[in-house]
């Protein structure tokens, strides 16, 4: 009986641990493992993939958002290579510059040095074209005025072997005439020395015309008779004109103002000249107005006018005097009066320290201020005189002669008083 409970007590220890070693065996087998690779452990895929299917939205949704991804993926590749092959291009610019720019600067010098030179010759050329263009002006000039001088001796000629004819012809009527009466051969010669005079007496008036017609043509192209220089003003502008600096004293009681003028075109107002101070610009003006002369005293009120006396293109001479007492006033064109009045002025003394001008106004403080550039003149001037009196009829009649540019005034004098140009003005030369 012993010994069969031990028997028993030991197959039951045997069994008890058998059954424990499975125990523990069955209790650490991962099942945890299995269970997340099958089903992921979140609450989103409990409660939505697991319990339904996804709608159409949601697929639709869900390639949406890929496909934003994939751009903004590729969008962000772009970029990136872009910085690359930026920075890349940039690299092989600035080693290009490094490696070219000494061969660049000097084919630039080179090239600019080839064009200067280029630049120069042509200069050099076309300045010995203008010279040459210049003389053969001149000499066509000279031919033309030739030219007109050899057909006047034409005429000339053809007119006196007229005239030879005749007096032939009238030796043939008397030498058939010579058994008439000695009354009657007396009057056929008195009327045939009649007829002669009368030829030649209006052939003469034919040559005389013909003469200062030619004489009228010329002097349209050339300088006035017995001037060498004149003042271009090659446009209107308020910036060309000449400043005149008079040693005498310009302060006057009386003056006589003579020039030769060639206009361009004129306008309301054109100054020929003008000369006033600080305190009055307009002391003394003379200037043109379309067709007009117009001479003012210490007012632009205070004037003469010559209205319908002066043509563009063509050399006329002007002429004005003044003296305070009464105010007398005078026009002169081409040495004849054409305007006279009184009380301009009376009584009134013209101011010295002022600024004589030629072609502008003046209008400012000081040489060249305040132009205007319709004010200016355009086109020639010569033989500018003033003198500090009024001169008499004669001798402004002789200033249109061969004596118009010899001829000096005490105040101004043409080529001896200093005369300068600015601006663009110059001084030209013709015969």
């Amino acid at each position: 009986m012993y010994s069969f409970a031990i028997l028993f007590l030991a197959l039951w220890t045997f069994a008890f641990t058998q059954e424990h070693d499975d125990y523990e065996d069955l209790f650490f087998l991962n099942f945890d493992n299995e269970v997340e690779s099958a089903i992921p452990a979140t609450e989103e895929t409990i409660s939505c993939d697991c319990q339904r299917e996804h709608t159409e939205w949601d697929k639709l949704f869900i390639m949406l958002e890929n496909s934003q991804m994939k751009e903004n993926m590729l969008l962000q590749s772009l970029d990136e290579i872009l910085k690359v092959e930026l920075q890349t291009l940039r690299g092989e610019l600035f080693q290009f510059v490094e490696n070219f720019a000494g061969s660049c600067t000097t084919s630039i010098e080179k090239a600019a040095s080839h064009f200067v030179s280029q630049m120069d010759q042509m200069l050099a050329k076309n300045r010995g074209e203008s010279e040459d263009l210049l003389v053969m002006l001149s000499e066509s000039k000279l031919g033309k005025i030739l030219q007109e001088m050899l057909q006047l001796s034409q005429n000339v000629s053809s007119r006196l072997s007229r005239l030879e004819h005749a007096w032939q012809k009238k030796e043939g009527v008397d030498a058939q005439q010579r058994g008439f009466s000695e009354k009657a051969r007396v009057s056929h010669i008195t009327s045939g020395d009649d007829f002669i005079v009368k030829s030649l007496w209006q052939e003469l008036q034919e040559t005389k015309a013909e003469l200062k017609e030619s004489q009228k043509r010329n002097m349209q192209h050339l300088l006035p008779i017995g001037c060498e220089t004149a003042l271009l003003f090659p446009m209107r502008s308020k910036k060309i004109f000449v400043s005149v600096h008079p040693t005498a004293e310009l302060m006057l009681h009386s003056f006589t103002i003579c020039t030769w003028v060639k206009v361009t075109e004129m306008l309301d107002k054109t100054i020929v000249f003008s000369y006033g101070t600080k305190r009055n610009p307009y002391e003394i003006q003379l200037y043109l107005s379309y067709g007009s002369v117009v001479l003012a005293i210490s007012s632009d009120h205070k004037k003469i006018i010559t209205p319908n006396v002066i043509s563009s293109e063509r050399w006329t001479h002007l002429c004005g005097s003044w003296n305070t007492v009464n105010g007398s006033t005078s026009l002169w064109i081409n040495g004849k009066i054409a305007a006279t009045s009184s009380e301009i002025a009376e009584d009134y003394i013209i101011p010295d320290g002022g600024i004589l001008q030629i072609g502008q106004e003046k209008n400012g403080c000081c040489v060249g201020g305040g132009f205007n550039e319709s004010l200016a003149f355009s086109g020639k001037i010569t033989g500018f005189n003033i003198w500090n009196k009024v001169l008499n009829d004669k001798d402004i009649t002789r200033q249109t002669g061969e004596e118009s540019c010899n001829s000096r005034g005490n105040i101004v004098g043409w080529g001896v008083t200093e005369v300068l140009p600015h601006g663009g003005a110059q001084y030209v030369f013709g015969p």
